[in-house]
């Protein structure tokens, strides 16, 4: 079985988001969406190509929760539910819940570091 992919997305926590965020749109040339992210496309051309999401978060914000750190690091796989059962079997601490949206579905994990870790299985 093939676990992550590619990096789905990249999330950090900010005191002030929207100050960030255009310092990051004026200064580094990050296209923001209406919705205050940016996607980020790979492999453009290709009959699949890919695609990263980069957004930043209130710092106060509990999605990160219950990890510690101030961002979360999003991973593309290809089945979700697999994956979460094995990470289960192998004894990692998974969360019991597999979130359904028209964006696919997400899973979490927390490695040993107490970071949380997002899991995507991108919509078909």
């Amino acid at each position: 079985m093939d676990r992550v992919q590619g990096i789905g997305g990249i999330f950090f926590k900010a005191q002030n988001p929207e100050a960030l965020r255009q310092w990051y749109s004026r200064h580094l040339g990050i296209k923001l969406e209406e919705w205050g992210g940016a996607v980020m496309f790979t492999n453009a051309g290709e009959k699949n190509p890919g695609y990263q999401i980069w957004s930043i978060f209130d710092s106060d914000t509990k999605y990160f929760e219950p990890g510690k750190a101030n961002f979360m690091i999003n991973y593309r796989v290809d089945n979700l539910k697999e994956l979460v059962q094995v990470l289960k079997e192998e004894g990692c601490q998974v969360e019991d819940c597999i979130e359904e949206t028209e964006q696919g579905r997400f899973g979490w994990v927390v490695d040993p570091e107490g970071n949380r870790i997002e899991l995507w299985q991108p919509p078909v």
